[in-house]
């Protein structure tokens, strides 16, 4: 058993869940007034309209904020440096990431990533990025 924490779907958030073991991105698309929304809601936060509609998106992004972590806990700590990013996905909502990378520090704000799925001993496969 991993000493990582695991995702828990619930029904919030299953439909993002079941895009990773697809290998797809989801994130909501409001039906009202076309909001792209990342993290999974019930009400869209732009115009409060109820049930966002839930949408593939592309997985290409941008770096918007990056920091490369050189300690941690015990958990990760085999990670180390890696990078974690916010990254702005092309649909316009931005995700916190990790970006996989031999050389995080060779990382900079406004680099373009794709996403990529890294199964894990337990749980749903993770949305991580990678440099284009």
């Amino acid at each position: 058993m991993s000493n990582r924490p695991v995702p828990i779907p619930d029904a919030e958030t299953a439909p993002f869940w079941e895009g990773a073991e697809a290998g797809q991105l989801k994130i909501q698309r409001c039906t009202a007034c076309d909001h792209a929304i990342f993290y999974p809601r019930l009400v869209c936060p732009a115009c409060m309209t109820e049930e966002p509609a839930w949408v593939d998106a592309s997985g290409q992004a941008t770096i918007h904020a990056l920091t490369t972590v050189h300690r941690t806990g015990p958990a990760f700590r085999g990670d180390v440096p890696f990078a974690v990013a916010l990254v702005e996905l092309a649909e316009g909502p931005r995700m916190m990431t990790r970006i996989l990378s031999q050389q995080p520090e060779a990382l900079r704000i406004g680099d373009a990533v794709q996403v990529t799925f890294v199964s894990q001993p337990e749980g749903p496969p993770l949305p991580f990025f990678t440099h284009c």
